[in-house]
């Protein structure tokens, strides 16, 4: 594993702007945003003399420079990440200065523990990713056993929100998207309903993992199998699935970024046929929610009674917390680009699970229609959730999803 280095110098204050910049970075929102978000930029290797250790990134503000943490992610191609905030058709200037102090600790970090990576801002886990083997409750059939899922996530004041091996489905894992009903040539194959045999979903290997002090993550290459075939095991999908968590400035939310980018290797590929729920990005909420203390809303303003298989930009899942005081919950956003956007949802309706109303929510993009997959063309769904305690307002919704949707214009200036 190629380690990211990281170039980060926080809590100095204000720095004054006498120093010569080597290479400076404007951007420029298109949109009116004004929240904080990490934006990206490759720059050029010949100029690595400028963003090395020995340099600090700068933000230009009117009360002077704001030194500002940035990350160097080697393993993309010298592209560097930093968190980035102003309002729609406000110029901003970024520039790398010679270093003053020394630079802060690493906030995120990973640890591998009993077959989770776990992903922490400082010393608080925030998600684990189950790449060892994890086998189903004693007495229930091998077939559910299952590895390369999201479990638990957990709010910024504690509460597990996610839930694996529940007894009215054995098969759900926490954050998990497999596809449902697909057609390998003229055979049926079921990656989700994992108790068929049909297929599943499982880890093959760590392309990275990621710690810094802008987020941290991985990226997994996870193997979609088709178990039809009586020889030997087909492999009908390669997904590469990179995670990234990052904070704003608000110690009650963090972020999850989740992109699953794949292709199948078969000679006439994959079709995925329309069905209500498969792919895309699944959700099993904890088992303390039901009808009577989980609320949605949508961009297109329905509530849970009416959200199912209606389509949406963005979407908030909340409910009560664990100790009884307040709230905790997930903002759902799905990117303009992804298949079938504003993507449909899968949604449990009011009475599911013999009238408990258990909370289950899935972006959806073969809801209403199919989806050829060619064989060896690389496909892609982005998603990105923000993980409260409290309450998002659906006018903060709408900010975030923003955000995440519409990139700023970015220029490297080069003195």
């Amino acid at each position: 594993m190629k380690i990211i280095q990281f170039l980060c110098l926080v809590l100095w204050g204000f720095v004054q702007g006498n120093e010569q910049h080597c290479l400076c970075i404007s951007v420029e929102d298109n949109k009116a945003i004004g929240v904080e978000r990490p934006i990206s930029v490759v720059l050029d290797e010949e100029k690595k003399d400028c963003w090395n250790q020995d340099m600090v990134l700068v933000k230009k503000t009117g009360a002077g420079m704001e030194a500002i943490p940035f990350q160097v992610d080697e393993n993309e191609g010298n592209k560097i990440w930093f968190k980035h905030s102003s309002d729609s058709g406000i110029k901003t200037t970024y520039c790398f200065e010679r270093k003053k102090e020394q630079t802060q600790r690493i906030q995120f970090g990973y640890q591998k523990e009993n077959g989770d990576l776990k992903l922490k801002f400082e010393d608080q886990s925030l998600i684990h990713y189950r790449y060892k083997m994890k086998s189903p409750p004693e007495g229930i059939d091998k077939l559910y056993q299952k590895s390369g899922y999201i479990h638990p996530v957990i709010s910024p004041k504690g509460d597990t929100l996610t839930r694996i091996q529940p007894p009215d489905h054995y098969h759900h894992y926490g954050v998990w998207g497999p596809w449902t009903r697909t057609r390998i040539d003229d055979v049926g194959v079921d990656f989700w309903n994992l108790k068929d045999g049909q297929g599943t979903v499982l880890f093959k290997s760590f392309n990275n993992i990621n710690s810094g002090n802008v987020y941290g993550g991985f990226s997994s290459h996870q193997e979609h199998i088709n178990l039809t075939p009586k020889n030997k095991p087909q492999l009908a999908i390669n997904e590469n699935l990179r995670v990234k968590v990052w904070k704003n400035n608000n110690p009650d939310q963090y972020f999850i970024d989740y992109t699953s980018n794949f292709s199948s290797p078969l000679e006439n590929g994959i079709l995925f046929e329309a069905y209500r729920y498969g792919g895309g990005l699944g959700f099993r909420f904890k088992e303390q929610w039901n009808k009577d203390n989980c609320e949605v809303i949508t961009s297109s303003g329905k509530s849970r009674a009416a959200a199912d298989g209606t389509s949406a930009r963005w979407c908030i899942v909340y409910g009560d917390s664990s100790d009884g005081d307040g709230s905790s919950g997930v903002l759902f956003m799905s990117h303009p680009q992804n298949q079938s956007h504003p993507e449909p949802m899968r949604i449990w309706p009011l009475d599911a699970n013999k009238g408990r109303g258990d909370m289950f929510f899935e972006f959806c993009p073969i809801r209403h229609k199919e989806w050829k997959i060619k064989p060896h063309q690389f496909y892609e769904l982005n998603y990105r959730m923000l993980v409260f305690d409290g309450k998002i307002t659906p006018e903060e919704a709408e900010k975030h999803w923003k955000a995440f949707a519409f990139q700023p214009l970015i220029k490297v200036v080069k003195k």
